[in-house]
């Protein structure tokens, strides 16, 4: 999944910002993105074929042997696109996925161990787990099973992030945004282009809740405010 999305960055220099969890991926395009004239079916289908595509070509290089190969029904996406009106409703929908991610890890990483290593069925294990709250999950893990549930990796914790990172390239990052009705020259819009294409893209299981992530790389949002 990861490494089908950063090919999908690679392919599109319009997304500044990707998300994954599970089964789902997330894209953010530039905020005054001109892709494909900003019509949804285009960008939609692109980047949702490109994203297949992908996953099913990489797929070998990650399972390998006769068990792992690839037969009907393959693997297929769907996509949608949804217009934030803010910077803080987009970072809000953002944070949303990560809080999410971190809810449904917790209730699997609990609920297997008690299938796995507490020998429950599986609704023994859901209905020993219904009504607990966070802190109930976390002293089940340790109290029963001596798992400390602040040790697991965190890219099941936090999700995947990838993001144009250009304080790991000697490529200056883009202006910020124009802002609506603005206008923007060939020669800006191309230099903006070059350096998308070139930055590093990077792979973190970082925290994108807090300030601190967006602070650090203003260019990922345009530089704008993050209350805006």
């Amino acid at each position: 999944m990861n490494e089908a999305a950063r090919a999908v960055m690679q392919e599109l220099p319009e997304i500044v910002f990707a998300f994954g969890v599970s089964d789902e991926y997330s894209f953010v395009l530039r905020r005054n993105t001109d892709l494909f004239d900003r019509r949804e079916s285009k960008i939609v289908t692109l980047i949702t074929s490109l994203f297949t595509a992908y996953y099913i070509h990489l797929w070998p290089a990650h399972f390998q042997g006769e068990r792992f190969i690839l037969s009907p029904p393959l693997p297929s996406f769907d996509g949608r696109a949804v217009i934030y009106p803010t910077t803080r409703a987009l970072r809000d929908y953002i944070s949303w996925r990560q809080v999410d991610a971190h809810i449904n890890n917790l209730y699997n990483t609990t609920f297997w161990a008690l299938m796995q290593r507490g020998g429950m069925t599986a609704v023994e294990a859901e209905k020993e787990l219904v009504e607990t709250l966070s802190k109930d999950k976390h002293e089940i893990l340790f109290s029963r099973f001596g798992i400390n549930y602040n040790n697991e990796p965190e890219i099941f914790k936090k999700g995947s992030v990838l993001f144009r990172d250009y304080a790991e390239t000697a490529i200056p990052p883009p202006p910020p945004e124009t802002q609506p009705g603005e206008q923007i020259s060939k020669t800006q819009l191309e230099k903006r282009k070059k350096a998308q294409r070139k930055a590093k893209i990077t792979l973190s299981f970082c925290d994108v809740i807090k300030d601190a992530f967006w602070e650090q790389r203003p260019w990922i949002l345009g530089g704008t405010g993050m209350k805006e």
